[in-house]
């Protein structure tokens, strides 16, 4: 069942603040997909767990501060907005599914996935740096 809207508002926020787009529905995923031609994506799948708001959403604040970034950036909440994940999660079906993650694309083809198991073992400033090292990979513009 999912968590009350007041509890989740705040993680919700955490990225938001930062100007990650949150995506609530499937017709949203699916909209900002179809325009990605050209341009690096990053979506993140958001969730209440503990490395979550610990580990991965101050991780991918810090790397969002580097000089290079993705075009879009943008976040699905698991256990939230189910339809919005599901669609996301086809995006990079080749993984399981795993919230929280960070997924990259380029060119509308996925590039980099961080899951949860590379996220549980590691503090924010390490997956800041291993963020930051795909986004000097895959979004550096020539």
């Amino acid at each position: 069942m999912p968590y009350p809207e007041l509890m989740v508002e705040p993680m919700r926020e955490e990225l938001a603040r930062v100007g990650v787009k949150e995506l609530r529905t499937a017709e949203e995923v699916e909209a900002l997909m179809n325009e990605v031609r050209g341009k690096t994506v990053m979506i993140v799948v958001n969730s209440v767990c503990g490395c979550a708001a610990g580990k991965a959403r101050p991780g991918i604040i810090q790397a969002l501060q580097h000089l290079v970034k993705p075009d879009i950036v943008a976040t699905v909440f698991a256990g939230q907005d189910l339809e919005a994940t599901a669609r996301a999660r086809s995006y990079f079906s080749e993984y399981p599914p795993s919230s929280p993650s960070v997924a990259l694309w380029k060119d509308g083809k996925a590039v980099f996935m961080l899951q949860r198991f590379q996220i549980e073992g590691r503090e924010a400033p390490e997956i800041a740096q291993i963020l930051t090292a795909a986004f000097d990979r895959y979004c550096a513009k020539n």
